[in-house]
C-alpha cells in the first residue's frame, strides 16, 4: 500500500514536471517536484498550475459564459456607471462596446457617433467600433465608408482579421465591386473559420460553376479541419461548422 502511495506521488510529480517544461517554468520547479514529490506537487498546483488554468482560453470563455448567465447586464452596468462618473471618450467607447456586445446596437451606435465627432475622430479603435455598430444596425454603406477611413489612417488594419472580414461583409451586402478581393484578404488574415464560411456563402450566390465549386471546397475545408480542432476551437467555430455541414448536405 505504501509503494502504491509513493508511486502515485511520483506520477503526479511527473505530470507537473511535464507541465513545467512545456510552459517554460523555472527549472528549480523540477528539483522541488522530484526531491519532494508530495509537498512539491501541492505547492506547484496552487502556485503555477491552478493560475495557468484560470488564464486558459477555455477557462476565460467559461468564466465569461457564467458571468453572462448570472449577471447578463453587468458589463453594461459597470461601463455606464463609469461613464456617468467620468464622461471621457474612453469610457464612452467602453460603454458603446458593452452595449453592442449585449445586443443594443442602436444605443451603441449613438455613443460611437458622439465619440467620433470629437477630437478622437481618427482613433482606430473608435472607427472599428463605429463600423461594427453601423453594420449591426444594417447600414453596410456607412460601414464601408468608416472602414475605408480606418484603412486610410491606420493601413495595418486592412490586414487584420476583424476589420478585414467586416469590410468584405459590408461590400457583399451592398453588392459593391471589390467584394471578392476583400474576402480573399479576410481569408489571408483569418483567425477562425468565419471568413471561409462567409466567403463560401457569398460564392454560392455567384452565377458561375467555378465559384460554386470553390464554395463547396471552402465548406469542406471547415468540416475537415473541424475534426482536428481542440474543444475550445470547436466551441468557438460551432456556428460556422454547422453552416458548412448544412451547406454540404444540400
Amino acid at each position: 500500500m505504501r509503494i502504491f502511495g509513493i508511486s502515485l506521488y511520483l506520477i503526479i510529480a511527473v505530470f507537473f514536471a511535464v507541465h513545467a517544461v512545456r510552459t517554460q517554468q523555472n527549472m528549480f520547479w523540477l528539483l522541488i517536484l522530484f526531491l519532494f514529490p508530495g509537498l512539491g506537487s501541492l505547492v506547484y498546483f496552487f502556485v503555477i498550475y491552478l493560475p495557468s488554468l484560470r488564464q486558459s482560453h477555455g477557462a476565460r470563455a467559461a468564466t465569461r459564459a457564467i458571468s453572462q448567465l448570472v449577471d447578463p447586464n453587468r458589463a453594461v452596468r459597470e461601463a455606464r456607471t463609469d461613464f456617468d462618473r467620468t464622461p471621457t471618450v474612453a469610457h464612452r467607447m467602453r460603454l458603446a462596446a458593452a452595449l453592442l456586445d449585449a445586443g443594443n446596437a442602436a444605443e451603441a451606435l449613438e455613443h460611437y457617433q458622439l465619440a467620433v465627432n470629437g477630437p478622437f475622430s481618427s482613433d482606430p479603435a473608435l472607427l472599428q467600433g463605429l463600423a461594427r455598430a453601423q453594420f449591426a444596425n444594417g447600414n453596410a454603406a456607412a460601414t464601408q465608408e468608416t472602414l475605408e477611413k480606418l484603412f486610410a489612417v491606420h493601413p495595418p488594419a486592412r490586414q487584420q482579421s476583424e476589420p478585414a472580414l467586416l469590410y468584405a461583409r459590408a461590400l457583399a451586402a451592398i453588392g459593391a465591386p471589390g467584394t471578392r478581393a476583400a474576402f480573399e484578404t479576410a481569408l489571408a488574415s483569418a483567425s477562425d473559420a468565419a471568413p471561409r464560411c462567409l466567403y463560401a456563402d457569398w460564392l454560392t450566390t455567384q452565377p458561375n460553376d467555378a465559384d460554386r465549386q470553390r464554395a463547396r471546397d471552402l465548406y469542406a475545408e471547415i468540416v475537415h479541419d473541424g475534426k482536428h480542432w481542440p474543444r475550445h476551437a470547436r466551441e468557438h467555430n460551432s456556428e460556422w461548422l454547422q453552416r458548412a455541414q448544412a451547406a454540404l448536405s444540400r
